[in-house]
């Protein structure tokens, strides 16, 4: 019954108005809180994002910043040293290398160099990912670079839920946390129940229970994921589905028990392949789980290219349904 009164109450919303929401909400809770970036007034965000937060909020709590992403994510970290809780929005993960410096070498260290006395409560959002012929400056997934820095947490919510519930819980942490958010995402729509609140950011999910190989993603690669798996079932193989949703911390115990059950898996990562998350997925399960795996781990990475402007390339480059069902099928032995 009570699964039922939830169901009637939720509300049919699409990724991008989960993340404005959110922002919206944050703000309206906590007068600590602004949203800093570029195009983020007026124009409404590269991805629509923010669209109509300025006249609603105003200028003080949604600020528009010049094309310098170090000088705006450094005037963050100062903020949030001084107190606030600012929401940092860099426009693609490529031009986060931008402020590389600021996150690496200043958020991610205060706590540590200046023995606990300061910490740096800062939320960095920024696009991720390809498939909007955007090419090579606009589309990488860069995120399991920043999970290998200690000092920060990573996230990327794949849900509706999720996008909406993760960014106050990351406001509410007390070190710099990076929420990346693939932009295949944006206009996927879906429901959110209308008690919907905060979101674990150190917990992985199962969104698909199974029982002949574990199939362990994040973000944008999590609906292909699920697109692969029931394709699997069609053929009698039941997949099981990991959405990692934290890429540091990473859910050990979640990834261990489904591979103790599988005892196979399979890591689908938009990264490239070489020094990948997926690499360091796999690494865990050989250190952790290895005499529970029947088959070596596969891997569905991008293409060792930088992302591709044509649409057929584009797609051709980074993991697909298809690849998914290959990878899990080589795993069983079957073709």
């Amino acid at each position: 019954m009570q699964q039922e009164t939830v169901r009637a109450e939720a509300i049919e919303l699409t990724y991008r108005d989960a993340v404005r929401e959110a922002i919206r909400e944050a703000i309206k809770r906590d007068d600590r809180v602004f949203l800093v970036g570029e195009d983020i007034g007026r124009y409404g965000g590269s991805y629509a994002v923010t669209k109509g937060l300025l006249a609603e909020l105003g200028p003080e709590r949604i600020r528009d910043a010049p094309l310098s992403e170090s000088g705006f994510t450094g005037a963050g970290i100062g903020a949030a040293m001084a107190g606030m809780r600012p929401i940092v929005e860099l426009m693609t993960v490529n031009f986060s290398l931008l402020a590389l410096d600021q996150i690496l070498n200043t958020a991610a260290t205060v706590r540590h160099m200046s023995g606990n006395q300061f910490g740096v409560p800062l939320v960095i959002r920024m696009a991720t990912g390809a498939g909007r012929q955007v090419a090579a400056q606009h589309s990488h997934s860069l995120e399991g670079w920043y999970a290998h820095i200690p000092g920060i947490k990573v996230v990327a919510p794949a849900t509706i839920e999720d996008a909406r519930g993760m960014l106050w819980t990351a406001l509410q942490d007390p070190d710099p946390v990076l929420i990346f958010e693939n932009v295949m995402l944006y206009n996927m729509t879906g429901k959110l129940a209308a008690n919907a609140g905060p979101v674990d950011i150190d917990r992985a999910a199962v969104r698909r229970p199974g029982r002949d190989v574990s199939l362990i993603t994040y973000g944008g690669s999590l609906w292909k994921t699920i697109e692969a798996a029931t394709a699997l079932a069609a053929e009698s193989i039941e997949a099981e589905v990991i959405d990692l949703r934290s890429l540091r911390p990473l859910d050990d115990a979640t990834i261990m028990t489904s591979v103790a059950k599988t005892r196979r898996a399979v890591i689908v990562d938009e990264g490239w392949r070489s020094g990948s998350l997926a690499a360091e997925v796999g690494m865990r399960i050989v250190e952790q789980a290895f005499w529970a795996l029947d088959a070596p781990i596969g891997r569905v990475c991008s293409e060792e290219v930088p992302i591709p402007y044509p649409s057929h390339l584009e797609k051709a480059a980074i993991p697909q349904a298809p690849k998914i069902v290959a990878a899990a099928k080589a795993a069983l032995g079957r073709s």
